[in-house]
């Protein structure tokens, strides 16, 4: 019996201006699109986004998806 080593990533970033449901699709949806990630969980109450990656994701990344979606990354939790 051989145990797998779980080397995936979780970051939490602030993204400021979402304030719905459809503010939550918009990032999920771009940040899902990133190579190698494999869960997205954005939380507009408290402005923060999860992300659970196979290796960490490079900022200007997550940044330029983001953007794309219409939001304002302000950094990580």
């Amino acid at each position: 019996m051989t145990a797998e080593t779980d080397t995936r990533t979780t970051t939490v970033y602030r993204v400021t201006g979402m304030t719905c449901g459809h503010c939550e699709g918009a990032v999920t949806a771009e940040l899902s699109a990133l190579p190698g990630v494999d869960s997205v969980k954005a939380v507009a109450a408290t402005g923060e986004v999860t992300v659970v990656s196979a290796a960490p994701l490079a900022d200007e990344d997550v940044r330029a998806a983001v953007d794309e979606a219409g939001y304002e990354l302000t950094g990580r939790a």
